[in-house]
């Protein structure tokens, strides 16, 4: 599991291998290639190794964290 943190530094998601779901734990999205993409097949974001970027690369989303593993989280 993989956190995904936004610029401020606080987890608004995460990724469990290349899916990616909601705090809530619900299925968002998934990495396919150098993307983030939507349930839909939409493209949402552009990765750039761990970070996170908009598509048309003006802004910074955030980044994607350390591998956690489940024991770790309880």
């Amino acid at each position: 599991m993989r956190g995904l943190i936004d610029r401020k530094g606080e987890q608004f998601a995460y990724f469990e291998g290349l899916t990616l779901y909601t705090l809530d734990g619900e299925p968002t999205g998934r990495i396919e290639g150098q993307l983030i993409i939507d349930l839909a097949g939409n493209p949402m974001w552009r990765l750039v190794g761990d970070a996170v970027y908009a598509l048309d690369s003006s802004e910074t989303i955030g980044y994607i964290g350390s591998e956690l593993s489940d024991s770790y989280l309880f």
